[in-house]
């Protein structure tokens, strides 16, 4: 009877194992999220939201395949290094950050695609629009122990969304009829992750 007890309490530990989930918290510090957009046709503009926050679990603290990863960003935080820009697009023309003070991305899953190579697709809240949106993701130099003994993974996902879709709806035009500022939207985010 003690051997039945002792092999039901093993397969138990098994399975507890083989679902456990790694838990990993994105570093501020060493994370970033990047936009480029075309102005005037002639030139790109960019900038980056400064503040942010996010988490991921794997099912193990080696593989991030099937990985959930969710990110909430401070609208706030946003910095094209011009004022006035900046006001502008906390304005009801853009983000309308007093209403809608967070873009979030939920729900977003990791897949394989290759050596080093992952897609990641979730749901993108800008405003009062959700949409699901697709990131080519690249793992930099695999998973490293810092001098400071934790455990750090770097990442570098890339998209392009159309800022129309999500209701950003400011579109004024030159006399040419080419937009003042473009649709379309570059999206770049590089983050470190640690693991908690």
């Amino acid at each position: 009877m003690k051997n039945l007890f002792s092999a039901i309490f093993a397969a138990a530990l098994l399975v507890n194992v083989a679902f456990a989930q790694v838990k990993w918290s994105v570093d501020p510090a060493h994370t970033n999220v990047l936009f480029s957009v075309n102005h005037l046709g002639i030139s790109m503009v960019d900038g980056q939201f400064k503040k942010l926050e996010g988490a991921v679990e794997t099912k193990s603290a080696e593989d991030f395949s099937g990985a959930t990863v969710g990110f909430t960003i401070d609208v706030n935080s946003i910095d094209t290094r011009i004022e006035a820009r900046d006001g502008h697009l906390k304005s009801d023309d853009f983000f309308n950050a007093e209403k809608f003070p967070t873009i979030t991305f939920k729900n977003a899953v990791l897949k394989k695609a290759g050596k080093s190579k992952y897609t990641l697709t979730g749901d993108l809240t800008i405003r009062d629009v959700t949409k699901k949106v697709t990131f080519d993701v690249v793992q930099n130099n695999g998973i490293i122990t810092d001098p400071w003994g934790k455990t750090r993974g770097g990442f570098t996902a890339k998209t392009t969304i159309n800022r129309l879709d999500f209701n950003i709806k400011y579109n004024d035009k030159l006399p040419t009829g080419v937009a003042a500022v473009a649709a379309d939207v570059e999206i770049v985010v590089n983050t470190e992750l640690v693991k908690n």
